[in-house]
């Protein structure tokens, strides 16, 4: 399944019992692009509701803690995504590594505990304006991809596509900013040889997503661009009419 192009809507923190009809009605629309896995991040909170219902789509979280279990007061483990239904789940999003000062060495940490529990890991990089003005873009996301993926030791017996990557420059992230698709396949090369030199023939296996503003209007030229296998998506995933355009954008044919 690594070569099916990979859609993921992160709800982040929205979402109530509501936005399940939303989440039933994604679910229809990805059931006509067998080609295409599509997934949800939804809050904590809906994680087992909507992996009761859903059938054609993945459903993960949005973090997870290192430890499986203990005295961690608020924090949910990987063990208990697993044991809600969740598939996979998002680790080192932007918003975690600004609003909880998470590092590389902690993102690096979560993603093992995912795999060690069973589930896929999406892994997020990217830089900010002041970096990629400073044209440190690159070096700052290579950084990122070096120190925060598992180790090849933890994914060497893991089927293919069940790590991936998503750059989401943050200055792009819900600000309505796109990066230029040029600058998009530049640094998908650049994130493509950093995973290649960890993982080797393994890598083959691990597909880069890009996030950042992503929606109906701008998701073909974005999914078309080299390197880019999929798409990590914010705000334009809480509704399924948005959502699935972005699905039909994935460039497969609908079954009807």
């Amino acid at each position: 399944m690594s070569s099916a192009p990979y859609i993921v809507g992160n709800w982040k923190m929205n979402g109530t019992r509501a936005l399940l009809a939303e989440a039933r009605a994604i679910n229809r629309a990805a059931a006509r692009y067998p080609g295409v896995q599509v997934a949800l991040a939804p809050p904590f909170t809906l994680v087992q509701s909507l992996a009761d219902e859903a059938q054609a789509i993945g459903v993960g979280g949005q973090d997870c803690h290192v430890q499986p279990k203990g005295a961690h007061t608020g924090d949910i483990s990987a063990p208990m995504l697993a044991d809600c239904g969740a598939s996979f789940v998002i680790v080192g999003h932007s918003e975690r590594r600004k609003d909880h000062g998470e590092d590389d060495a902690l993102v690096k940490a979560k993603a093992e505990a995912a795999i060690e529990a069973g589930l896929g890991v999406i892994v997020c990089v990217g830089e900010t304006l002041e970096e990629r003005d400073a044209g440190q873009a690159e070096a700052v996301v290579s950084q990122q991809v070096d120190n925060s993926l598992p180790a090849l030791e933890a994914i060497a017996d893991l089927p293919a596509g069940k790590v991936s990557v998503a750059y989401e420059p943050v200055w792009a992230i819900g600000t309505g900013r796109v990066a230029e698709v040029a600058d998009v396949v530049a640094m998908h090369k650049a994130i493509r040889t950093r995973i290649e030199a960890a993982y080797g023939e393994k890598a083959a296996g691990v597909r880069i997503l890009y996030g950042g503003s992503v929606n109906a209007e701008n998701a073909a030229a974005l999914l078309a661009a080299e390197g880019v296998g999929g798409a990590l998506v914010g705000g334009a995933s809480l509704a399924a009419e948005s959502f699935a355009a972005i699905i039909a954008a994935a460039g497969t044919e609908p079954v009807d």
